[in-house]
C-alpha cells in the first residue's frame, strides 16, 4: 500500500486534510487502555481531564483512520526527522486537548457558560453516544457516561465562545472575491515552445485537451482556480476570459503556460469557497482573541497515552461516533 516516499507523503496531505476535519474545532463547529488507567489532568474549571476522557479522542481518531488506511498506517514517515503518523496523531490529539482546555480557560474569563438547556442537550448526547459504544469500545476507552457528558460540555461551551466572540463579525464574501472558475492548461518550460502551441490550439477545430495531455509538461490538464490563489499576472488574464477563450502566452516563474477557461464561474464551487473564506475570516477574528489569551494562561496536558502504546491496543474497539454525532446533533 505504502510503496514509496512520494506516495508516503501524497497520503500524508490526503491524511492532514482529513485531521482537519476532525480536530480543529472551527471547522467542526460549524460544520487509557483499561478502566485501570486513572490518571487526570486539572482542567478550568477545577475538574479533570481523564484518561478516559482523552481516550475518547483517541479512540475516534486512531478507529477512524485504521478504517481508511489499515494498521500499516501507523509506522508510516510524515516527514523528513522520522516522525511516524502513530506520533503525529497522538500529538495533533494532544494539541486539540490543550486548546479545549485553554478555550474552557478563555469563557471562563469571558463568562460564558452553558444554559440548563444546553446542560440537557449535551447530557443526551452523551447518552446516546455512551448507548452506540460496545463492551469493547467501552473496555479500550475505560470512560463512564458522565465522563463523555462532560467532554461534550466542554467541547460545545468551546464552540459557544467561539459564536460569542465573532458573531459581530462582517462574513460577508462577494462573489468576486470567491469566484472560482476551471481552466484546462498547457505548461512547458520553453517560450517558443509555447508560442508553437498557441499557434496550434488556436487553429480551427484544435482540440485543446487532447494537445495539452500530449505536450504539457503537467500530468494534470484541467484545475480549478480561486481568486487570490495564483500569481497576479496569472490571474489578470485568465480571470478577464470568458468562457472557450484560450490566453496567449503567460510566463510565470520561469515557466509558460497557455489556458483556456472551460468554465468562467464555478457556481457551486464558488459557493463552497466562500463558505470556507468565511470561516477562515471567523477563524481569524477569534485566534486574534484567542491568541492574546494565549500570551499570558497556559495549560499542559500529561498522560502516560501520549507514550503511543494505546494505539496498538483494544483491537475490536470500532467507535468513530464521537464528533459526528455532535455535528448531527447540532445541525440536524
Amino acid at each position: 500500500m505504502f510503496e514509496n516516499r512520494n506516495g508516503e507523503m501524497d497520503m500524508y496531505r490526503k491524511l492532514r486534510q482529513g485531521m482537519v476535519l476532525c480536530l480543529v474545532w472551527v471547522v467542526i463547529m460549524l460544520t487509557a487502555c483499561d478502566a485501570g488507567l486513572a490518571g487526570g489532568q486539572e482542567t478550568a474549571d477545577g475538574e479533570t481531564y481523564s484518561d478516559g476522557q482523552i481516550m475518547v479522542i483517541v479512540a475516534t481518531e486512531r478507529n477512524r483512520y485504521r478504517e481508511l488506511y489499515t494498521d500499516q498506517i501507523w509506522e508510516v514517515e510524515v516527514d523528513g526527522n522520522g516522525t511516524t503518523f502513530q506520533t503525529y496523531l497522538l500529538n495533533e490529539i494532544r494539541d486539540f486537548i490543550t486548546e479545549l482546555k485553554m478555550m474552557n480557560l478563555l469563557a471562563d474569563e469571558k463568562g460564558v457558560r452553558l444554559t440548563g438547556q444546553e446542560k440537557e442537550q449535551m447530557q443526551e448526547l452523551a447518552h446516546q453516544y455512551y448507548e452506540t459504544l460496545t463492551e469493547e469500545d467501552l473496555q479500550y476507552i475505560g470512560a463512564g457516561e458522565e465522563e463523555i457528558e462532560r467532554l461534550y460540555e466542554q467541547y460545545d461551551r468551546a464552540n459557544k465562545l467561539v459564536e460569542e466572540l465573532t458573531k459581530d463579525v462582517n462574513l460577508e464574501i462577494s462573489d468576486s472575491e470567491a469566484r472560482v472558475i476551471t481552466v484546462q492548461e498547457i505548461i512547458v518550460s520553453d517560450e517558443e515552445t509555447a508560442k508553437q502551441l498557441h499557434e496550434m490550439v488556436m487553429a480551427e477545430g484544435a482540440d485543446f485537451a487532447s494537445l495539452a495531455r500530449s505536450y504539457s509538461e503537467e500530468e494534470t490538464v484541467e484545475r480549478q482556480v480561486g481568486r487570490g490563489e495564483s500569481e497576479k499576472d496569472y490571474e489578470d488574464i485568465v480571470f478577464w476570459l470568458e468562457e472557450g477563450q484560450i490566453s496567449d502566452v503567460i510566463e510565470q516563474d520561469g515557466r509558460y503556460y497557455v489556458v483556456k477557461v472551460i468554465d468562467d464561474y464555478d457556481e457551486e464551487a464558488t459557493q463552497e469557497r466562500k463558505d470556507r473564506l468565511a470561516l477562515q475570516r471567523k477563524n481569524q477574528a477569534f485566534r486574534r482573541i484567542y491568541d492574546e489569551f494565549a500570551v499570558r494562561s497556559q495549560a499542559e496536558i500529561e498522560s502516560r497515552i501520549w507514550d503511543g502504546s494505546v494505539i496498538h491496543e483494544g483491537e475490536d474497539s470500532t467507535t468513530t461516533a464521537f464528533f459526528t454525532m455532535y455535528q448531527e446533533y447540532r445541525n440536524p
